[in-house]
């Protein structure tokens, strides 16, 4: 039984195997998209901390749509029940919460 030989460290003059090339290292192969050194997706741990994802609405956004959509809603029924066709109160409720955007964006800081 024989012993195998131990590798021999790599000097600058010898031709590595993988490259081809005398002296390069072979490129490190990484998974697209991933951020660590040869890690795939995967094999990320857990602990690693991701930057969270933007909203997609800011909160000021959100709350000015949604107060907009109340007024459409309040101006529109007010108006079918005043007794305009559900059409034209249709459109006063997309005419007063359309309206109603610039003005609370002002209002709502």
């Amino acid at each position: 039984m024989t012993t195998p030989e131990p590798r021999a460290p790599r000097h600058p003059g010898q031709q590595h195997p993988e490259s081809g090339a005398p002296g390069r290292r072979a490129p490190e192969r990484r998974a697209p998209g991933s951020r660590g050194p040869g890690l795939r997706a995967s094999e990320r741990l857990p602990d690693e901390r991701q930057p969270p994802e933007p909203p997609l609405l800011t909160l000021h956004a959100a709350v000015v749509l949604v107060a907009a959509v109340l007024i459409g809603f309040t101006a529109g029924g007010l108006s079918h029940l005043g007794g305009l066709p559900g059409a034209l109160a249709a459109l006063a409720g997309l005419g007063a919460g359309g309206g109603a955007v610039p003005v609370l964006r002002g209002l709502i800081r």
